[in-house]
């Protein structure tokens, strides 16, 4: 097996039975949010081990070729046009051998939420819908549904109920709304239960964004929620 990511690993009590897999976006790392651990209101879920990876650093054409930390190139301003495949689905594999980490240190698949922001989103939703064992959500942040016309034909009926967080600025100039939201119709289409959320920012995090997240994380790993 490849090498695993690099990464932050934070722990909101010792003994963790679940684990939030936490995406960055381009240009970040993964401590860009892992200073939001403790604004969440985590009282009601047992102990969780939250994973913030480091994307490794490529050349982004969007930027001219910069190199950054990113998850997959950037051909086009509007994300969509000429989708880096292979880059998408090179990161895919490393996000699933992180959770083939979390598995084999005893969290099974069914207490692991998938969490990104803006191109870490786009990755949890590829990687997430696309799981062969069932998954406790995925939290999808300012972001968009990439390779979205392969879905219907790849997904995986382990995670055709999982419960996708969905949230989106109305100003965001990064991550226009209208992508976010084409992507929310196209998954509710396809009959997953999409819990949508605007806020009104541009490409970043809203206070009232974090307390709702506190509240996904608490149903979908609170009490009774297939502990371990």
């Amino acid at each position: 097996m490849s090498t695993l990511l690099s990464r932050l690993e934070l722990e909101s009590a010792p003994h963790p039975t679940a684990a939030v897999i936490w995406l960055h976006g381009l240009g970040a790392d993964g401590n860009d949010f892992a200073a939001i651990v403790p604004e969440l209101d985590l009282r009601s879920c047992q102990p969780i081990r939250f994973v913030f990876p480091h994307a490794p650093s490529i050349p982004v054409t969007v930027n001219g070729g910069y190199v950054m930390p990113a998850w997959y190139d950037i051909r086009g301003a509007n994300l969509v046009q000429g989708e880096d495949d292979a880059g998408i689905r090179h990161s895919a594999r490393a996000l699933e051998a992180l959770i083939a980490h979390e598995v084999g240190r005893g969290i099974p698949a069914q207490r692991i939420v998938l969490a990104g922001f803006s191109q870490g989103c786009a990755m949890v939703l590829h990687t997430g819908l696309r799981h062969r064992k069932r998954l406790a959500g995925i939290m999808a942040l300012s972001g968009y549904l990439p390779l979205a016309d392969t879905l219907a034909v790849e997904r995986h009926p382990a995670n055709a109920h999982t419960p996708i967080f969905m949230a989106h600025g109305s100003q965001d100039p990064v991550v226009v709304p209208a992508r976010g939201e084409s992507s929310r119709d196209l998954l509710a289409a396809l009959g997953y239960p999409v819990q949508w959320h605007s806020y009104p920012m541009p490409h970043s995090v809203h206070p009232r964004e974090v307390a709702d997240l506190s509240l996904f994380l608490a149903r979908v790993l609170g009490p009774g929620r297939d502990a371990a």
